[in-house]
């Protein structure tokens, strides 16, 4: 500032001196007007120029893209525009931080597994996530600013909507949800900033279908259990009561005996289940010959046929190459047995009931169960593999089936990396096979 009062007394005095020298004494006073003059129209150049400069600046389209560069001037208004540049430097790289922030902060909730949609106060959607956009059916972009009520219109939510009770979630159907391919989703609201709400959403149909299979689970095993238990009370309670001849009392013994057999298959089936889900995955280190599993399948069908059918069945083992397996024993002799001894409960009397194994020309292995039997419907196949899923419960009954066996066979064909293959027409026989890969088959030399 003392800069500027010393400039502008020099420009004075050249005034007046020019003054002096053209008109003397009576000049001095015009000099000193014209230096007065200039002065002011010379400071107020500078100032307008640092003041078109800062309106470029302020309209400029882009925040922190300088409209042009500061204008060169000296002084007090210079020193001002050197501040001002280097506010206006500041505030660029602040607003480049911050934006590079916000945008790390929203590609973190891009990437998130849930769906996050940002509400403002009056429930419009100010941003929405990908995953939030597929859950509910909202295009990210075309959708911004509409009323989050208008584009979920499911009644739950809306309740809960505008309950302003936000202490819980609510389940409410997927925007993609079919009555085939039921989707559930879990939304949760919470209340932020100046009435703001920030929305979460989070895919729970592999949640909500364990539960189910859980409930179905623990159902069907209470009721596999109650009826031999009704059972065995019972004769139980008959053999107390009542009394009975011998050729009676034998009778129901063996009845009992078959009931108490009925509860051991079931709970040793559902033993083996878990120690399948439960157990490391099978090494490629210890090998089984197969000509050793067929055996034990042929001893073991050969026994079932002979309790089942009083004709028996035409049993027909082909133990093929002889081979080895890498794998656990007990296990493979679980599946292979199991798919042999199903098809001697629904083959009837008489029937044809093929077991073999096969090496493949690509390295892989067959082992193979075909029968004679009724058949299945195709709607049943994909459903087979179920835990107690029975097409004719009656008939599974009749042969002591548990319903867990083809979900044995399923977990161990998985756990050693095998694919399980149904065909089966109505009428016409079924045929089950397990293709081990190349990895876990190697031929014996003969």
């Amino acid at each position: 500032m003392i800069n500027r009062w010393m400039t502008f007394a020099a420009c004075l005095l050249l005034g007046a001196g020019a003054g002096w020298w053209l008109g003397g004494r009576d000049g001095i006073a015009a000099g000193l007007l014209l230096a007065c003059v200039a002065w002011l129209l010379l400071d107020t150049l500078y100032m307008a120029r640092l003041l078109g400069w800062l309106r470029l600046e302020q309209n400029a389209d882009v925040p922190g893209v300088p409209a042009g560069a500061a204008p060169a001037t000296g002084g007090v208004w210079g020193e001002l525009a050197d501040r001002i540049r280097r506010l206006l430097r500041n505030r660029d790289r602040q607003y480049q931080e911050s934006q590079s922030r916000l945008n790390e902060f929203l590609s973190a909730m891009q990437a998130s597994p849930n769906g996050v949609v940002l509400l403002d106060a009056e429930g419009r959607i100010e941003w929405c996530n990908q995953t939030a956009a597929q859950h509910f059916g909202f295009d990210a972009t075309r959708d911004v600013m509409q009323h989050i009520a208008n584009l979920v219109r499911d009644p739950a939510f809306t309740a809960y909507l505008t309950s302003g009770d936000y202490a819980g979630d609510v389940i409410i159907p997927g925007g993609q949800s079919t009555p085939t391919r039921p989707v559930k989703l879990s939304v949760h609201l919470h209340a932020y900033g100046n009435e703001r709400r920030l929305l979460l959403s989070r895919d729970i149909t592999a949640l909500e279908l364990a539960e189910a299979m859980r409930r179905d689970f623990v159902a069907n095993v209470s009721h596999e259990i109650r009826t031999p238990l009704t059972v065995l009370s019972g004769f139980i309670e008959t053999l107390q009561t009542l009394p009975l001849q011998e050729p009676e009392r034998t009778r129901y013994l063996g009845l009992m005996a078959q009931q108490s057999q009925r509860m051991q298959t079931l709970v040793n089936d559902l033993l083996t289940l878990s120690r399948l889900e439960g157990s490391p995955l099978p090494d490629t280190v210890g090998w089984v010959g197969t000509g050793a599993l067929l055996a034990q399948c042929e001893q073991e069908a050969r026994a079932l046929s002979a309790l089942l059918a009083p004709d028996g069945h035409r049993l027909e083992f082909d133990s093929g190459q002889p081979c080895e397996l890498a794998g656990m024993h007990n296990e493979l002799l679980s599946a292979m047995s199991n798919l042999a001894s199903n098809a001697v409960r629904y083959t009837p009397s008489g029937g044809l009931v093929r077991v073999s194994w096969a090496l493949l020309p690509d390295g892989r292995g067959r082992f193979q169960v075909q029968d004679s039997g009724p058949g299945i419907a195709s709607e049943h196949i994909p459903r087979l593999t179920e835990r107690f899923y029975r097409i004719d419960r009656s008939r599974s009954r009749e042969t002591g089936g548990t319903g867990l066996g083809l979900a044995i066979v399923k977990h161990v064909t998985q756990r050693h990396g095998a694919e399980l293959q149904i065909e089966s027409q109505l009428g016409q026989g079924s045929r089950f096979a397990i293709i081990f890969p190349a990895t876990r088959v190697r031929q014996i030399p003969g």
